[in-house]
């Protein structure tokens, strides 16, 4: 057993523990900082709060059965505390309390902690600011406002003066379009951390932001957290529940972790994904809980004209540690992601009653630019997926998703439109009570799927499968209990893979040019 300190502030401290257990233990860890007894708790990442600045502590984790494992940190210097309520900040649920808040962010020196203690403070949008150490204490709601005529609004695109370049603020779903600002905006901050044991409720319902939702009102819907072209970024801790939309949404942003967080929304609401790094590099997803109604993660990185205009690629993506419920996929990469996706690894997670575990989705038209490449899902638990493994090449939820181009199975001319996945690979992985399919993988015949691996793998299913279709494209009937399908793949390997409880065959194999398999 090890301790790996993730990542620390001048009053809180997170880090994980390295013994082999997937995002908890069958028993409690007891945790000691500087020989006295803090905390108990099954998990595998955890926090600790109430520190004090600049100082030296020894932590130590004890497990029945095994040795003690020992880490030493120092906190971070701090220079003054701004306490909300010295601000004018109520707290009492009724009050508008967005400019007091405000006003204590764009207010604090460096080396210092902006401090919202315990309250429910009424909001509706606050800017993040480079620099900004920001503390959500336990029992502190920052409840927003669900009004829309309150929020600003941040503009898709705007064109510099002599037509030239182009400054881009708002995002919906791929394309640079006009939305509401977020509850927490970031906009090219740097250095900058949201932490804490309290919670940002964004109150969306369908009396509010989930009505018609699929329709533009004024803007499109904005976000919990939006975080657009920022570096250097933590949110550690807090909970986030209740989101217009996508729950958090890092956007041409770099160097970023997200640690310890729990992401809550109602399996009904429609867009609620829980974190969508679009056209990011070099991000941290470690120790979240997520219970919401759509995919937990989606890797993203925008439609054709972000893609092809900017060119910037989600990659180096790092997933571990992590409990994922209930969303339609688990983690997912697609379908906005022309401007590719690379270097992305999942490990050590649960997956519980999702609709997919590992999902893939694209479709012609995300263009040349769209590679995804250097995938791997390793040491994976899942129980209650209805399909484990999708890659689809077909997608359909756009508004020309039904169309021929989109939809047609026979091979079409490659070109300047056509995506491409490249290298895949599913390690160590056991999915327990399935429903639909053990995977289902279909490739486009024009530019078939480069290679995929899947090593010790193990599926079995449900005593009473529900039926449903195992992925989103057209020409697929609802079925339960299909084994491995895989269409259109260069080169398969399947090693050890094991399928038990299938109706019928356990591999249905077309269109594969090259196929490994070994017992």
């Amino acid at each position: 057993m090890e301790i790996n300190i993730l990542f620390h502030t001048a009053r809180n401290v997170v880090f994980e523990i390295l013994d082999g257990e997937i995002y908890e233990a069958e028993s409690d860890y007891r945790v000691f900082l500087d020989g006295g007894l803090v905390q108990e708790s099954r998990r595998t990442v955890q926090s600790l709060y109430g520190l004090q600045p600049d100082t030296e502590y020894k932590l130590a984790v004890e497990k029945p059965g095994e040795e003690a494992a020992f880490a030493e940190f120092c906190t971070d210097r701090e220079f003054v505390t701004l306490n909300v309520r010295k601000f004018g900040a109520r707290g009492d649920g009724k009050a508008d309390d967005t400019q007091a808040v405000q006003a204590a962010i764009l207010s604090c020196p460096p080396e210092s902690r902006v401090l919202v203690p315990r309250g429910i403070y009424r909001i509706t949008s606050l800017f993040l600011k480079s620099g900004l150490r920001m503390e959500l204490a336990e029992g502190a709601v920052l409840a927003a406002d669900p009004d829309r005529s309150k929020y600003p609004v941040l503009p898709g695109m705007v064109r510099s003066w002599d037509e030239q370049s182009e400054f881009n603020l708002g995002t919906w779903e791929g394309n640079p379009l006009d939305m509401y600002a977020s509850v927490i905006t970031g906009i090219h901050v740097k250095d900058a951390v949201l932490y804490g044991q309290g919670t940002i409720d964004g109150n969306a319902s369908y009396d509010n932001w989930w009505r018609d939702h699929k329709k533009k009102q004024g803007a499109w819907r904005p976000r919990q957290i939006f975080l657009n072209r920022c570096e250097n970024v933590v949110v550690e801790g807090i909970t986030v529940t209740n989101s217009p939309s996508w729950n958090i949404h890092p956007y041409f942003s770099e160097n970023l972790k997200f640690l310890n967080l729990r992401i809550l929304n109602p399996k009904v609401s429609p867009n609620t994904d829980g974190l969508d790094p679009e056209s990011c590099r070099n991000v941290d997803i470690i120790g979240i809980y997520f219970s919401l109604g759509d995919d937990c993660i989606a890797i993203k990185s925008g439609k054709i004209y972000m893609g092809a205009k900017y060119k910037t690629p989600s990659e180096n993506i790092n997933v571990r540690q992590c409990c994922m419920r209930d969303g339609h996929g688990s983690v997912t990469i697609g379908s906005e992601m022309a401007g590719g996706v690379r270097n992305v690894m999942v490990k050590d997670c649960l997956f519980l009653h999702t609709d997919r575990g590992l999902r893939i989705k694209t479709r012609r038209g995300r263009g040349r630019d769209a590679v995804i490449d250097h995938i791997v899902f390793e040491h994976i638990r899942m129980d209650q997926v209805m399909t484990p493994f999708v890659i689809n090449c077909f997608y359909y939820c756009d508004p020309d998703g039904h169309t021929e181009y989109v939809r047609a199975h026979e091979a079409l001319p490659a070109d300047e439109r056509t995506p491409e996945i490249k290298n895949l690979a599913f390690q160590d992985i056991r999915a327990d009570n399935c429903h639909v399919a053990a995977a289902f993988m279909d490739g486009l015949p024009e530019k078939k799927i480069e290679r995929v691996l899947m090593e010790n793998v193990s599926v079995n299913y449900a005593s009473r499968p529900r039926a449903d279709v195992p992925a989103m494209l057209d020409g697929v009937e609802p079925c339960t209990g299909m084994g491995v399908f895989a269409r259109n793949i260069h080169e398969l390997i399947l090693k050890n893979v094991r399928i038990s409880g299938q109706k019928g065959q356990d591999f249905i194999l077309d269109q594969i040019d090259c196929l490994q398999k070994e017992d």
